[in-house]
Formats: C-alpha cells, sequence, structure tokens
C-alpha cells in the first residue's frame, strides 16, 4: 500500500481527534485544499480541522494543538446551541414564538406560538414544518425576483448549510438555507433576490450588486442584519 492510500484509510478509519485534552475536533481530508485550515462554527462552536490529501495525520494534529488556546478562547465566545423542545422560545419569520404541545395534529402558528402535537418529536416536527415554510416563502420571491429581471431558474433546492445562505449555479439551479424560514421575511426576500441577480451576474461585480439593488433596493440593511444575526438562526438543533 502506498503512503498516499495508507493516510487516506487512516483519515477514513480516525475522523475525530482531542486537541488540547478536551477539544473535540472532526477531520476531512480534500484534494482541493492546498493548506491545512481550521474553521470553528459561529453556532455551537464545532470545530473542523481540513487536511490536503496528503498532509499526514500527525502534521495535522501538531497544527490543531498549536492552535488549542486560540480554539479554547474562540468556543468560549460563541453562542450555546439552542435545543428545539416545548418551552423553548424559536424565531418564525424573525418573532419568537413559544413552542408549546397541544392536542391538534399538525404544526400550528399563533401570534405567539408555535404549537407541536403532543406526545410526538417536537424538533423533527418544527424543522419540517419550517422547510416547508421556506419553500413556499423562497419560491414566491424566487419567481417575483426572476420575473422582474426577465431570467428563469431551473430548479430550487433547499440545504442546511453552514457556511452560506443560499448559491446559484451556471445552469440556473437556486439553493437556500431553509433556517432562512425564522429569519424576518424581508431578510429571506434579500437573500432570494441576491441569489436570483446571479442569474444575471456570476460574480459578485459592481453589475452584479446593481442588479440586487434594482430588486431590492434596500438590500444593504437585510445582508447587515444575517451577518449580525445569522449565526443565532445556525445554533438552534432540531436533532438529538
Amino acid at each position: 500500500m502506498g503512503r498516499g492510500a495508507a493516510l487516506r484509510k487512516m483519515g477514513e478509519r480516525m475522523d475525530r481527534i482531542l486537541v488540547g485534552g478536551d477539544i473535540p475536533v472532526t477531520l476531512r481530508r480534500s484534494s482541493r485544499a492546498r493548506r491545512m485550515t481550521l474553521r470553528v462554527a459561529r453556532a455551537g462552536g464545532e470545530v473542523v480541522l481540513t487536511l490536503p490529501s496528503r498532509t499526514s495525520l500527525s502534521d495535522g494534529r501538531a497544527f490543531a494543538e498549536s492552535r488549542a488556546e486560540w480554539l479554547r478562547q474562540t468556543r468560549a465566545g460563541m453562542p450555546p446551541l439552542c435545543v428545539v423542545e416545548p418551552g423553548a422560545l424559536l424565531p418564525v419569520e424573525g418573532r419568537p414564538r413559544r413552542i408549546m404541545p397541544h392536542d391538534g395534529r399538525r404544526v400550528e402558528l399563533t401570534e405567539a406560538l408555535l404549537l407541536v402535537p403532543q406526545g410526538r418529536p417536537a424538533g423533527l416536527l418544527v424543522e419540517a414544518w419550517l422547510k416547508h415554510l421556506a419553500q413556499a416563502r423562497l419560491s414566491r420571491a424566487c419567481d417575483r425576483h426572476a420575473a422582474a429581471l426577465g431570467r428563469g431558474f431551473r430548479a430550487l433546492a433547499l440545504r442546511d448549510t453552514r457556511s452560506r445562505w443560499g448559491s446559484c449555479t451556471h445552469d440556473g439551479r437556486l439553493m437556500f438555507s431553509w433556517r432562512l424560514a425564522m429569519a424576518p421575511p424581508e431578510v429571506l426576500d434579500y437573500v432570494a433576490a441576491h441569489e436570483v441577480a446571479h442569474l444575471l451576474h456570476m460574480d459578485h461585480s459592481a453589475a452584479f450588486w446593481t442588479a440586487t439593488g434594482r430588486l431590492m433596493p434596500d438590500y444593504a440593511r437585510h445582508r447587515d442584519w444575517l451577518r449580525r444575526h445569522g449565526h443565532e438562526l445556525l445554533a438552534w438543533r432540531f436533532r438529538s
């Protein structure tokens, strides 16, 4: 077995290490990575160490250990994970709603409450309900913005992404985080406008931002909201 194959096998067999004696680190290998990188998730403080394919595990461990104190301090400043369960205050379309059990068979939204069927897993039910809400809101928003630009898109998909709120491919496929259903409606609308504008410009040039501004003149305010509060949406955990 060659050195590269052995390292790949080692990477597959051991995908987590402890750094500094108490910091769990997830290992990922990437054929596209050119250097080792450490990333700390803004919600929950999960640490991911990305290694180029041919980098040894011992080098990766030494790299992470050299940054153990930085990791510890960074994670200490992260917001704690929030569990979706009865009694929790979950944001829905920008407003906190108290999750409460009820005798109904479906999730229901009121002015102040998010009602979930009694005796069933609240997290899974609320996640499915938020996905449905996001699909409906984003589909309408993208249809409206695409019509305004005179461009169509091929498909719209939802993911639980951690590094981006939306994306647009060269062939017109749009992707969004379903957690946008928790953000204020105008913020969701901004992300839809942003990705639809990429149907015209697959970059972040001045022309792209001009197109975004045509769809939503006050987009900067909503972009700033995501920068300041997006990690709060990512902090919610729906599955045990």
